[in-house]
């Protein structure tokens, strides 16, 4: 999807903030229809059973019928989605929104003429019951657009996606391969010796949050301080996505753009983001540690990274099995749980190779990246990698 900062004004604002109530109130209902079905009875009500619903609800209730129906029927249809989602053991089970989390709506059946550009920077796009309203045009927006879905975060910021099919990006077909070590405290490691970071906060946001954090701590419960505490941790949190989103966009663009194989390590992401804290009759170990790990994974994005590489270099991308990429020598393929002297240094007991060691882990990755293409009947990823010169270049002096 193509994202875009609306701008919308108050009058606007208070219509979309009921758009995104109806829309709350349909899903919920939709929630709890199915959190009543219980074995041996009939089947909870599909989509177009619902929407019949949603219609006889509208006769009944003037407040619902002052909506747009477009928004009512579309969170059915999302929620029969997230449903079959469920089902195919993709998503989790659908659960209930909450006013000022998960705020937003979608609009079907976009004509031509529903987006426009006024200016350089600005656009204006027609929502059912506003009218047109503006938001900033900071990239082309690709033809062919069906759908958008108007959105609202913590910060109180509107946003507006275009579900549009966006277009691969071309390899530069030189058979380059690139193997990619994902890290908490180096978000990504090349296997060309490259390191590369998320932007987090700053040392000042950092102090700011903390301060913040405490203060919310010491805020009565549903007071006015409170609710500005709230959002000013709220504008803050969502500085930070918004420089890890960056961050991913530009790597994965970059990363799409100089290789033609991408070869990643074939993550549980959620398995390996559980809690820890276990049950009361079974409590869990270390939970204060692994939940700063969890944050840490997230933190860095590299999920995010991973999807986005799949959506611009779309058949480019590999994934290998994670297992003693972090131990093995990139040299001599010995395993040992001993050669990794510290977080960044790993150094060979049996050939002497020295070297960073998320980068020896990225060369493994780029190496078991040929065997699985070549397992698979494909061509072989071009010529192997000259460690030589490498090995002289991230040695540890």
């Amino acid at each position: 999807m193509s994202r875009f900062r609306l701008q919308p004004t108050p009058a606007q604002e208070r219509v979309f903030l009921e758009h995104c109530g109806h829309a709350r109130f349909v899903w919920n209902l939709a929630v709890e229809q199915h959190a009543h079905w219980r074995p041996g009875r009939r089947a909870a009500p599909g989509f177009v059973e619902q929407a019949r619903q949603l219609t006889q609800a509208r006769a009944a209730n003037p407040w619902l019928a002052a909506g747009s129906v477009i928004v009512q029927q579309q969170a059915l249809r999302d929620f029969a989605q997230a449903v079959a989602n469920f089902f195919g053991r993709t998503h989790r089970r659908p659960t209930w929104r909450l006013r000022g989390r998960s705020e937003g709506f979608r609009i079907v059946a976009v004509k031509p003429g529903d987006v426009r550009r006024v200016s350089r920077k600005v656009g204006e796009v027609r929502v059912p019951k506003v009218g047109w309203v503006r938001f900033r045009w900071s990239r082309v927006i690709a033809s062919g657009v069906k759908s958008y879905r108007i959105t609202r975060d913590r910060a109180g910021r509107w946003h507006v996606a275009f579900a549009v099919v966006p277009e691969p990006i071309a390899g530069p077909g030189t058979g380059s391969v690139v193997g990619v070590d994902r890290g908490v405290t180096v978000s990504a490691a090349l296997s060309t010796g490259e390191l590369l970071s998320v932007a987090t906060l700053r040392g000042p946001e950092k102090a700011r949050l903390l301060r913040l954090q405490r203060k919310l701590a010491r805020a009565k419960r549903g007071s006015t301080r409170r609710g500005k505490v709230k959002v000013a941790i709220a504008k803050l949190k969502a500085r930070e996505t918004d420089r890890r989103k960056d961050w991913v966009e530009k790597t994965s663009t970059r990363l799409a753009r100089t290789f033609d194989v991408i070869a990643v390590e074939n993550l549980k992401i959620t398995n390996m983001t559980r809690s820890a804290k276990g049950t009361i009759d079974a409590p869990g170990r270390g939970v204060r540690q692994k939940a700063g790990l969890n944050r840490g994974i997230l933190a860095n994005g590299w999920g995010q990274l991973v999807t986005r590489l799949e959506h611009k270099a779309a058949g480019r991308v590999v994934e290998v099995d994670p297992r003693f990429t972090s131990q093995r020598c990139s040299t001599c393929g010995i395993v040992d749980r001993e050669a990794r002297e510290s977080q960044a240094a790993y150094r060979c007991r049996s050939c002497g190779f020295a070297c960073n060691a998320d980068v020896n882990a990225a060369l493994n990755i780029r190496s078991a990246a040929g065997h699985a293409v070549t397992a698979r009947g494909g061509p072989p990823l071009g010529e192997p990698m000259n460690r030589e010169p490498q090995r002289d270049l991230l040695l540890v002096r």
